[in-house]
């Protein structure tokens, strides 16, 4: 089983977000409900995603991320910033489109200690494929590379 986490903080309406570890599927319903939760809030100035300790980023987290800018640039016109300081997600990030999408920067966030871990969803398996679905759509969204790299795992999905 996957050893990543996800740790969440709300500070003076910045939200954060820190990825550690390997992140992957099984984190991804609680990224959502994060996810929905910044967006029903009604105060808030930025989004922060710290992937200073994440070791891989599995593509359905990489959808939820990308769903993450797309409604903030909807909903309060601004883009989410990203903090990554190993070259291999770097590298992914860029190639997935991202420094379109997000600022990414590479100045780790103060104050670790004022994150918590998200809490674990259990959800059902039509729920987790359609969440897999709707991260891989987006992901196709951004350019064409990704619609090339996700055509047949979406049309695998859309069938199943």
């Amino acid at each position: 089983m996957s050893t990543g986490r996800i740790q969440f903080a709300e500070m003076d309406g910045t939200f954060v977000l820190k990825f550690m570890g390997e992140i992957r599927l099984t984190l991804c319903s609680a990224l959502d409900a994060t996810i929905e939760k910044i967006f029903s809030s009604l105060n808030f100035s930025s989004i922060v995603i710290d992937l200073t300790e994440s070791r891989s980023i599995d593509s359905t987290t990489l959808g939820l991320l990308a769903k993450l800018s797309i409604l903030s640039r909807q909903k309060v016109g601004m883009l989410p910033t990203l903090v990554t300081t190993h070259p291999d997600i770097t590298r992914l990030l860029q190639s997935m489109g991202f420094d379109q999408v997000f600022n990414i920067v590479d100045t780790p966030l103060p104050c670790p200690e004022c994150l918590a871990d998200l809490p674990s969803q259990d959800q059902s398996e039509e729920v987790v494929k359609a969440k897999v679905l709707e991260a891989h759509r987006i992901l196709m969204s951004l350019n064409e590379s990704n619609r090339e790299a996700f055509h047949d795992l979406v049309t695998a999905l859309e069938r199943s």
